[in-house]
């Protein structure tokens, strides 16, 4: 693993992380003419949201031709708090000239999660097409139990091939099913970004830090085969 780079505060990690993705989204426009991004739920990433509709980035961001995806969603209704993509459309989609087709959340209306999980993974392949699915970044958060996306230890998605499964709840609240990205879809991405900020993180990122059991510390197992992987973390989610 890399040696993450500590910023002072929360507010820092959001403020580096945003000149990381728009970076990485002018090259990709550059290189490709699209900017694959996948988004993730969580605290840390929402100030990113908030920063990223700041002036600066409203006039720079290549926002017209940016699509949008999800790294892990909870089967809840979209007017849940927990959902994550209405989260990431509250605060950042609403204010961004995204085009509305451009947006791939994970459809939580289907009747069960692993219809959910079926028809994301539908989807991606029609985007797709006959390509490999590689995303130019995937931003991702890191749990206190060392999940990330909804990765969670000892789960049966942990050695998933397909790109999208059905996950069992984790030990986390709120217990609710999850659908996600699994590991060749994250390992394929140019780039991952983690965001881990706050003491309660410090044993997660030790561990994520040192290396271990992927069944135990799931986050272990984000190791791009061909892209960057950066951890960006505050001073409180550094072990003393």
């Amino acid at each position: 693993m890399p040696e993450p780079i500590v910023l002072p505060d929360p507010d820092a990690v959001a403020r580096h992380a945003a000149e990381l993705v728009l970076a990485a989204a002018l090259e990709a426009v550059v290189e490709r003419d699209r900017f694959l991004w996948v988004l993730s739920g969580g605290s840390t990433p929402e100030r990113l949201y908030k920063i990223l509709t700041e002036r600066h980035y409203q006039e720079n961001f290549p926002w017209a031709q940016t699509f949008v995806f999800m790294g892990d969603e909870r089967f809840v209704p979209e007017d849940d708090p927990a959902h994550n993509f209405m989260m990431a459309r509250r605060v950042l989609l609403d204010h961004v000239p995204v085009p509305p087709a451009n947006r791939y959340p994970i459809e939580t209306y289907m009747p069960s999660a692993a219809d959910a999980a079926e028809e994301y993974g539908d989807r991606l392949r029609d985007f797709f097409g006959d390509n490999e699915t590689v995303f130019d970044l995937v931003l991702l958060g890191l749990g206190d139990d060392g999940h990330t996306a909804s990765l969670f230890p000892g789960k049966p998605a942990l050695t998933a091939t397909e790109p999208v499964v059905a996950t069992e709840p984790g030990v986390l609240p709120p217990p609710v099913e999850r659908v996600t990205l699994t590991f060749p879809v994250l390992n394929a991405a140019r780039s991952v970004v983690f965001l881990v900020t706050g003491e309660k993180k410090r044993d997660a990122l030790s561990r994520l830090l040192t290396g271990g059991d992927i069944s135990e510390t799931p986050a272990i197992g984000v190791q791009p085969v061909a892209g960057m992987l950066t951890i960006l973390a505050d001073e409180a989610a550094i072990k003393k």
